[in-house]
């Protein structure tokens, strides 16, 4: 397994369809970085979910993922499962959201998503984003649109446990959906490790990435 460094990252855009992609996709690499670097600052952006429960758990859960961080959530109001009939207010959104922050790194959807508005989202980001590293995180889900992964975030046993915890303790309002448990977390986390030689990981795709192999 070969293993490359992003750099220093003092800076992270995270971004979600909905009120808990981002901590379902990629909510161990935040941990993992925030913990490493405190006062990282983390800008985040959700579509859908704005002015009702699901906001105040985003708000609650992002401060438990990033401990020690400045961040500034953004929730919008956009009708979940319309991404692709509100296009022009999505791709405002994460233009404004660019004016206002340089990142180190931007987590978001895949662009290889089943899901109409992760899809969709996935491929606003790169448009906006244009010279940074953008790593696409995977939300398992009925769909079985699972895949091959290019990168992976190796995971401490602690760090997939706290990640499951705050998953269940965060968001009660996804707690009736069948997938949503602990097994079915970790045991992603966990197949994800094997293919990255960790005990648990979590992987992500990379539509884009230039190697700087000369310095």
């Amino acid at each position: 397994m070969i293993q490359l460094s992003a750099g220093r990252v003092d800076r992270i855009v995270a971004v979600g369809a909905h009120c808990d992609d981002i901590a379902i996709g990629a909510g161990g690499t935040l941990l993992t970085l925030c913990l490493a670097r405190p006062g990282m600052r983390v800008d985040a952006l959700v579509l859908s979910g704005g002015g009702s429960e699901r906001e105040q758990e985003e708000q609650a859960a992002l401060a438990a993922f990033c401990p020690g961080a400045d961040v500034r959530l953004t929730v919008l109001k956009l009708p979940d499962g319309r991404l692709p009939t509100r296009w022009e207010e999505a791709k405002a959104a994460i233009e404004e959201l660019r004016e206002r922050t340089e990142p180190d790194l931007v987590l978001a959807p895949r662009t290889d998503d089943a899901h109409q508005d992760h899809r969709g989202l996935a491929k606003l980001v790169p448009t906006a984003f244009r010279d940074h590293l953008v790593l696409g995180y995977e939300i398992v889900k009925w769909d079985g649109d699972l895949g091959r992964m290019a990168a992976y975030q190796p995971l401490s046993p602690e760090i997939a446990e706290q990640k499951v915890r705050l998953l269940q303790e965060h968001y009660p309002s996804q707690r009736h959906r069948p997938w949503y448990d602990r097994e079915a977390f970790l045991g992603l986390a966990r197949i994800r490790g094997i293919e990255s030689h960790a005990r648990y990981a979590e992987a992500f795709a990379v539509t884009k990435l230039t190697l700087n192999l000369g310095e």
